[in-house]
């Protein structure tokens, strides 16, 4: 048994060895790793370590407590969690210490998603389909919004333990394309943000601009979501790069720098990118130099590229500075830094420099002086380039400005660049070139650069005789250009509007001074654009503000990034541009001025506003009632244009309107009619509208038909581009507010695109002037349709309202024309109703020509006497009363009121009919007497003949004709007859045989008497 028992035990031991070389083993650094501990409720954390594999060692450290929650290091150290002590980043490597940067884009970092929203469809709904492609993409150094109206959001959350921020890079140049960055908490919930936080300004093409945001702790949930208004064409995309959040809980470790970066000492909190013709890989904490001779490398470059051989993108022509012969000459250059290979197979070589040729003349305002330099004239004298400067005679001032139509040099107050947002291969290269009579757009690096010519106008300053009043022109820019293209190439005008500079250039008598200022931008307008060749024409803006201003004109040959050059020959040519007025200008010319009233004064004065310069008195005169003095001419009568019909001017003869009042006479009646019960501003919300991708929106419009400066109608944006809102809330004016007769603003409801409230945006003039109101069809060239509103019988016609906007666009060269027809429709409101033909709900068929009807009893005429007629009442108790009624339909509004009503006695109905009684009853009366007195006569006569008879029948005689009337004494004896006869066969009897015995003699025998019988 006991040796059983040592067998068993030492069979134990040996087993148990066995497992335990198989089994854990003691844990080792390279086994575990730190973390903390969620943080509790006082803010206290505990260090843990977790093993890399579950159960591969034993023997872990036990937890500690940990550092604060809201420790972290400083930018360029990391937490080595072992010691949690901060420790220095490595050469090669960076840390921003509590936060994190987001600088390459190659891929969409982990994190990051992108998602499209299409919360409202099109009536056919199943629009949402067309959006499935929508998203952000990654272009290597930065992110690209979508390109279609489609509402696109890139989010990222982030978990904060302190109070941080988040800040980035964007381009954002379409106003056509909303952007907004807004944060949600882990609830969904938006938090409060100011309109300039969430609201991106736009910027400038090829300008980046930073915008930071602050965060609270705990889960941040970020947006950028872009959403384009219209789908009418292809939007610029938002381009955002460098995402930077502070805030987290700290840098457990180091990031080691990109390819082409690189960090040369220890403690860095960010990689530098390595030189031009230099390299690096990952994690690089130097620069590698490329050999020259064959390989090139851009800045930043993770690999040395081959040189590629010379082809005719690589050079440039030039004109060369006049020499001190007053000769020039065209020679060619290699683009700088000349990358391509010269003596290799294929490889092109400089052409040879043009004959040298006399240099053409100085620019209006300019003389050599026998120079080779051009130098401007002097204050108070002029010259047309060719000339010696002269002084301005009397009563006369010089027309200051820029003429810029000879290019034999850059002007001073004019640069040249070139951007890519991609790439850094044009920067430092000129964008333009000067090619003696026009300048033109330079190779540049890539077809997609931008390539930016910039004008810079301090200020600008109206001749003397002129005074700023309302609707006064300040200056304005004209230039000539041509664009020939064989892609989709784009030429871009901008005006960026700028406070006061600290170092405003000026023109030098060596006309080449360094353009040099401090320019704080307050806002960018994209004025015009054009697409693909265009012939030789010009383009005109008027300055209507006083400011310190920047023209920019921005080519781009196409916006799709290529490392080959296919659009290098795509070019666009300005053969002359023209500034007005402009404060440090030269003058060309010299124009009349007012002059003092007395005889003697020969010095300018200052017109007030409304005047014009009499031609032969050179005094100031103001201009005849309801006419309106035009910006450009105050030289003489003429500048002084009539207004329109039932118009008239305001104070400062600078606009005509209508002060509501109209009248019109046909058929020798007078019609007066008196808008203003209509209200100030009329509106009209037309819509709504869906996009290709299923966008609903909206079109308001905003119509003030009648008024001065205090009753024009506004439409206001309230998103896209705050820097204007910055500058008019510096100078009192409404932000991002368009004021004119008739606005139009492009209006997104609420639900449509997942905004949280209604977006007003695109707010442009569709009337600034206002031409007339008749009842005529054409006006000024402008003609109503009375087709696309059919009126039904009325007998008041339509009066029509023509307005036009100067403001020239793409498809209205000739600007915008309106026509508001006002119709007398005693059934609506006084308010009325505004409508857009059926035919075209957009308000226009054309894009031109916008017609509107409003229908309204307050259109209608006033009254007059003609519109109501009288009724006069019955007589009751003696009264009777005149009434005065419409006539029937009321077609009159205001003018005269009914006349009151009128009583006076009269005499009644019942007295005359008692009247009438008693007279016919006498007469009835009467006429009964007579006839029983004529009855009774008559039975006389008859019984007395009787008798006759009776007699002489006996006699067998007649009885003497003498008399057959009752004597006197006689008793007149009743008469019995045979039968019943009527009285009126009686009477008839009698009077036949009164008649026969006047006439005739009957001789009467006895032997016929005895049958004599009255019947």
């Amino acid at each position: 048994m006991p040796s059983q028992s040592w067998f068993i035990a030492g069979s134990a031991l040996l087993l148990s060895l066995a497992v335990g070389a198989k089994g854990p083993h003691p844990c080792t650094e390279t086994d575990y790793y730190y973390e903390y501990t969620e943080c509790d409720s006082t803010g206290s954390r505990w260090r843990v370590a977790i093993p890399q594999s579950h159960g591969s060692c034993i023997g872990l450290p036990e937890p500690v407590r940990g550092t604060e929650c809201t420790f972290s290091c400083e930018a360029g150290e990391f937490l080595e969690m072992s010691s949690q002590e901060c420790t220095q980043c490595a050469a090669g490597t960076y840390s921003l210490g509590s936060g994190i940067r987001f600088d390459d884009w190659e891929t969409i970092p982990t994190g990051f998603s992108s998602l499209a929203t299409y919360l409202d469809n099109g009536p056919h709904g199943n629009d949402s389909l067309t959006c499935n492609s929508s998203s952000w993409f990654p272009q290597s150094s930065y992110l690209e919004s979508n390109r279609d109206e489609c509402t696109v959001s890139l989010i990222y959350a982030v978990h904060l333990k302190k109070q941080g921020s988040v800040s980035f890079d964007y381009q954002y140049t379409d106003h056509k394309l909303f952007f907004d960055f807004f944060i949600q908490n882990d609830q969904c919930q938006e938090m409060d943000q100011t309109a300039d936080k969430k609201w991106l300004k736009l910027t400038s093409h090829g300008e980046w601009a930073t915008h930071t945001v602050n965060l609270k702790s705990g889960t941040n949930i970020l947006y950028w979501k872009t959403a384009g208004v219209l789908g009418a064409k292809v939007m610029k995309p938002v381009l955002l790069k460098n995402v930077h959040i502070e805030g987290v809980a700290y840098a457990s470790e180091c990031f080691p720098c990109k390819p082409g970066t690189f960090s040369q000492t220890p403690g860095s909190s960010s990689c530098h990118p390595c030189p031009r013709d230099t390299h690096s890989g990952h994690g690089a904490s130097s620069c590698t130099p490329c050999n020259t001779t064959t390989h090139y490398a851009p800045t930043g470059s993770g690999v040395c590229k081959a040189r590629p051989p010379c082809s005719k993108k690589d050079y440039f022509q030039i004109h060369t500075p006049c020499d001190l012969e007053g000769k020039t000459q065209v020679i060619y250059r290699w683009v700088e830094p000349q990358i391509c290979l010269v003596g290799v197979a294929g490889a092109e070589t400089l052409p040879p420099s043009g004959d040298r040729e006399t240099c053409p003349p100085c620019n209006p305002g300019f003389y050599n002086n026998n120079t080779a330099t051009c130098s401007p004239c002097a204050p108070g004298t002029f010259s047309d380039g060719v000339k010696a400067c002269e002084s301005c005679p009397a009563g006369t001032e010089p027309a200051v400005g820029y003429q810029f139509k000879w290019w034999n040099i850059v002007p001073a107050n004019m640069k040249t660049s070139c951007f890519n947002v991609g790439n850094s291969k044009c920067d430092g290269m000129n964008g333009w070139e000067v090619a003696g009579d026009h300048i033109r757009s330079g190779a540049g690096g890539s077809d997609n650069d931008y390539l930016i010519l910039n004008l810079h106008v301090p200020g600008f300053k109206p001749p003397m005789s002129v005074t700023g009043g309302a609707g006064t022109e300040f200056g304005r820019i004209i230039f000539e250009f041509e664009m020939v293209c064989s892609s989709d190439c784009e030429l871009y005008f901008m005006m960026v509007r700028t406070a006061e500079d600290k170092e405003k250039p000026t023109l030098t008598a060596n006309y080449t001074v360094a353009y040099t200022q401090d320019i704080n931008r307050k806002s960018t307008t994209v004025v015009e654009s054009w697409e693909g060749s265009k012939v030789k024409q010009s383009y005109t803006y008027i300055m209507t503000k006083n400011a310190s201003v920047s023209y920019t004109w921005a080519f781009q040959r196409t916006n799709q990034a290529s490392e080959v050059r296919q659009n290098v020959n795509d070019m666009v040519r300005i053969y002359s541009i023209s500034v007005s007025n402009a404060v440090d200008g030269a003058s060309s010319e010299c124009q009349a001025c007012a002059l003092l009233s007395q005889p003697s004064g020969s010095l300018c004065v200052p017109c007030p506003p409304g005047h014009y310069i009499h031609t032969h008195t050179s005094q100031c005169t103001e201009c005849p009632p309801n006419t309106h003095l035009t910006s450009h001419s105050t030289q003489s009568p003429e500048a002084c244009k009539k207004c329109g019909p039932s118009s008239k001017s305001n104070k400062e003869h600078s606009r005509c309107y209508s002060d509501c009042v109209f009248s019109y006479s046909e058929n020798k009646v007078s019609l007066s009619f008196d808008y203003s019960s209509l209200g100030s501003v009329g509106t009209l919300m037309n819509g709504p509208h869906f996009t290709s991708k299923g966008t609903k929106y909206y079109h308001l419009f905003n119509i003030s038909i009648c008024g001065g400066e205090d009753m024009r109608a506004v439409c206001t944006d309230n998103v896209t581009d705050l820097s204007s809102a910055d500058s008019q809330r510096e100078t009192g004016e409404s932000a991002n507010a368009v004021e004119s007769f008739i606005c139009q603003s492009t209006i997104i409801p609420s639900s449509g695109r997942g905004f949280r409230t209604a977006l007003s945006s695109q707010s442009i003039s569709l009337a600034d002037t206002f031409l007339g109101a008749t009842v005529a069809l054409t006006l000024g060239g402008v003609k109503a349709r009375p087709d696309l509103f059919p009126q039904t019988t009325n007998k008041v016609r339509d009066v029509n309202f023509f307005y036009r906007s100067l403001e020239a666009t793409s498809s209205c060269e000739a600007g915008r024309n309106v026509v508001v027809t006002l119709r007398c429709n005693s059934e609506r409101s006084t308010q009325g109703e505004l409508t857009v033909p059926s035919q075209c709900p957009a308000g226009t068929c054309d894009g031109c020509i916008f017609h509107f009807l409003w229908e309204s009893s307050g259109a209608c005429p006033q009254c007059t006497p003609t519109d109501y007629h009288q009724i006069e009442a019955a007589c009751k108790g003696g009264l009777q009363d005149k009434l005065y009624v419409w006539n029937e339909p009321k077609l009159c509004v205001g003018g005269v009121s009914l006349p009151e009503n009128k009583t006076w006695p009269c005499n009644s109905m019942d007295f005359l009919v008692k009247m009438g009684a008693a007279i016919g009853a006498f007469t009835a009366a009467l006429l009964f007497s007579i006839t029983c007195y004529f009855w009774k006569k008559n039975k006389r006569l008859e019984y007395k003949y009787s008798k006759l008879v009776m007699s002489s029948n006996k006699e067998s005689e007649l009885p003497g004709a003498d008399s057959c009337a009752v004597m006197e004494g006689e008793v007149e004896d009743e008469v019995v007859y045979s039968k019943k006869t009527s009285l009126i066969r009686k009477l008839k009897a009698i009077t036949s045989r009164g008649n026969r015995e006047r006439y005739e003699n009957v001789q009467l025998n006895s032997s016929q008497s005895n049958g004599l019988v009255w019947g």
